[in-house]
């Protein structure tokens, strides 16, 4: 088993989460969602941001608005709908059990020395 292939899984499920924590903030702009996660290590390329995002507006959970640039043409700006807040606030609590399972298990298996 590849190790690079489990990471690279476990980044995908992640996106979902990290994107609309970011958003959660503040509207951004595709470029600037790439760039914060980017910062955050978790490296994101257009062609997998762009139906991600198509899929949560279609999913109501985020809409967008265009604001005019001073550097082309107008952007679009994301943003969490309310739907979207009770959403995140779901996946906040399942990232809070998830999290709370392995630490547990990490914490089982770092005291548990005895061999099987």
């Amino acid at each position: 088993m590849n190790v690079e292939n489990v990471k690279s899984q476990m980044r995908k499920g992640m996106l979902e989460y990290c994107i609309m924590l970011l958003l959660h903030r503040e509207a951004a702009y595709a470029s600037d969602i790439i760039q914060k996660l980017k910062e955050a290590r978790l490296i994101v390329v257009e062609g997998t941001l762009y139906p991600l995002l198509t899929r949560l507006k279609n999913d109501e959970l985020l809409s967008y608005e265009w604001v005019e640039s001073n550097q082309g043409p107008p952007r679009k700006y994301y943003r969490l709908t309310e739907k979207g807040e009770a959403f995140l606030n779901e996946l906040k609590h399942a990232w809070q059990e998830l999290n709370d399972t392995v630490s547990h298990l990490t914490d089982t298996s770092a005291t548990n020395t005895t061999p099987a």
